[in-house]
């Protein structure tokens, strides 16, 4: 017990993350494992009614960050540590990272407020370390394919229908996070046919030893 593996799917809307989650749980299944499959804004029925004030309602950055963060506490202390504790796998859509790239990157809110509600919610308790994923895939797209996905996808939410500019930002926000802790992330090259980003995703997988 206590060995649990958490791992996360990064990326700007349309990036595809999403498309692959349900193979990667299949796949961590078929190692023998438990996985929990969860999501981000949400997770729990606090963080899934966060989820749709953040998606749907107009505020400001700040107002927006302190309900991500709040989404997170809730989803964190009911779901991801608990799971963690029984020796589960954790799958989530997202986590910090995407709150850094689009609060931080797109929206230009100020990074230091972000850490400062990052160590408040993430902290573990009796102990100096902030709960992280053990891997974050992060599927990097040009901002204009990404653009063009959506389109044909569906009605965007407050964050789809942003601009190209804003997702620039974004992705920006994601390449930061990356180069501050690069032994976390794997970088997927998203602008190639999904069995392509298949490939990738599983020989990062067995790369770390993950079903090997």
């Amino acid at each position: 017990m206590g060995t649990g593996l958490f791992i996360t799917l990064e990326g700007i809307d349309g990036a595809g993350k999403s498309s692959h989650l349900e193979s990667l749980e299949a796949w961590l299944r078929g190692t023998g494992r438990t996985v929990v499959r969860t999501r981000e804004p949400g997770g729990t029925p606090l963080a899934e009614t966060l989820r749709e004030l953040v998606l749907q309602k107009p505020m400001d950055a700040l107002t927006e960050s302190l309900l991500v963060f709040a989404a997170r506490r809730d989803h964190v202390t009911q779901v991801i540590a608990p799971a963690l504790a029984r020796g589960e796998i954790v799958l989530c859509d997202r986590f910090t990272d995407a709150t850094f790239a689009y609060q931080g990157g797109g929206r230009g809110f100020d990074l230091e407020v972000l850490q400062t509600l990052e160590r408040w919610v993430q902290a573990q308790s009796q102990e100096a370390t902030l709960l992280q994923p053990d891997l974050s895939f992060w599927f990097d797209l040009p901002p204009e394919v990404a653009a063009q996905r959506l389109a044909a996808a569906r009605v965007p939410d407050r964050f789809e229908s942003q601009s190209a500019e804003f997702f620039r930002r974004v992705a920006e926000g994601y390449a930061a996070r990356a180069r501050g802790d690069a032994a976390r992330f794997e970088r997927i090259d998203a602008n190639q046919p999904r069995d392509q980003v298949w490939v990738q995703v599983e020989s990062a997988l067995r790369r770390r030893g993950i079903g090997a």
